[in-house]
């Protein structure tokens, strides 16, 4: 069996392992099955070096990546266009069950006020972008079966790390899940946001901040914060911090030369020390979590470089809540080639297109390859 067979497998099996693995909560299950041994010890016996190097020769333009999208992704609807394909709702009813709560009413449903919650958007954007790659598993297996890199947008990482067999499902949700509600009490504590700048070449993202700081400490302010949260393309950046920074950056964004300015649907200044108070949670529901190797290559928002083994996925999981999300580093990590190689193609697997948006931005020949799996509507889903 290669490991294009075996990652078929996953897909095939992977509602298996949300059954087995949707009980015993708030903790995670301790014996939960994980699919990822089941490629590995597949592979390890069936798969020799002269077939693994065949397979790494294989030609970009028939390789696959698949993007995962983060928090603010999330729209009302999300997961109708996903029902008729199999184990979806299998998914949604293992989420249930690890949740305490219906996921899938939420997000069929509303309202967006509690679906844009921390607490609620986190785990449902997680299982929709894994809901989402069964149905491109369903009308594409082929890209399943020759993905070889994933990305994921913070929580999104996440997704990506199931996908690539280095987490179970329910281990990975019940990881969300805390990760989510720590975040969420950690926002609750500081009024504070999220900032996306479009900016320009002669933009001092770094300066504007620091003048933004100064200006609340004339509030009175203590350590405030406001600095770069999220690179996502040339001269577009997110920044994170306390409102009263925010509002400052947007009444003086001519000063800063920046073209536009808009305040995400988030509830907290994300991937600042802000969100210190969330790290320990995190760390600790990861500790527990059994953390195999990936099967692709996945690559950190904390460097945009690929996770080497799970001790490294566990560290730098933790730190990702408290550190920027280097996406257009990622970008260049993953789609950096010489001139004249093809593209692998791309697709997002989630709710919203902003990633392929953002790729757009970073190398418009590899977007020239991007797809998008539709989660809110499909003609042959009448709805729940």
């Amino acid at each position: 069996m290669s490991v294009r067979v075996a990652r078929a497998a996953w897909a095939r099996d992977w509602g298996a392992g949300c059954r087995r693995g949707a009980s015993n909560f708030p903790l995670p299950p301790p014996g939960a099955v994980n699919v990822a041994e089941l490629l590995r010890d597949a592979t390890a016996a069936e798969e020799g070096p002269r077939e693994a190097a065949a397979r790494r020769r294989r030609p970009p333009g028939q390789c696959s990546v698949l993007l995962f999208p983060g928090q603010g992704s999330q729209v009302v609807g999300m997961g109708r266009g996903l029902l008729g394909y199999p184990r979806v709702r299998e998914l949604y009813a293992a989420a249930r069950s690890v949740l305490g709560y219906d996921l899938l009413e939420l997000s069929l449903h509303g309202p967006q006020e509690a679906l844009d919650r921390t607490v609620h958007c986190q785990p449902a954007v997680f299982v929709a972008s894994l809901a989402a790659v069964e149905k491109l598993h369903h009308l594409q297996p082929a890209v399943i079966e020759n993905c070889v890199a994933a990305a994921g947008f913070s929580v999104g990482e996440f997704a990506a790390l199931v996908f690539a067999g280095a987490m179970e499902f329910s281990e990975g949700l019940h990881a969300v899940k805390i990760r989510a509600e720590a975040m969420q009490e950690a926002s609750e504590a500081v009024p504070s946001g999220m900032l996306s700048v479009l900016g320009q070449p002669q933009s001092k993202f770094t300066f504007a901040c620091l003048e933004a700081r100064e200006h609340c400490k004339t509030l009175g302010i203590e350590n405030p914060v406001c600095e770069v949260a999220s690179y996502l393309f040339p001269d577009c950046r997110v920044i994170s911090g306390h409102l009263e920074a925010l509002q400052f950056l947007r009444k003086n964004s001519c000063k800063y030369h920046f073209r536009r300015t808009k305040m995400l649907p988030v509830s907290g200044g994300f991937h600042t020390r802000l969100m210190e108070p969330a790290v320990e949670p995190l760390a600790r529901a990861l500790k527990s979590v059994g953390m195999k190797e990936p099967l692709v290559s996945v690559h950190s928002n904390v460097d945009g470089n690929r996770y080497r083994h799970p001790k490294h996925i566990r560290k730098l999981l933790a730190r990702q809540v408290v550190s920027p999300v280097k996406w257009e580093q990622t970008m260049h990590a993953v789609y950096g080639r010489r001139k004249g190689t093809e593209f692998p193609k791309t697709f997002e697997v989630g709710p919203g297109k902003q990633l392929g948006g953002i790729l757009k931005s970073c190398n418009l020949q590899a977007w020239r390859s991007y797809g998008h799996v539709e989660v809110l509507e499909d003609p042959e889903d009448d709805g729940t």
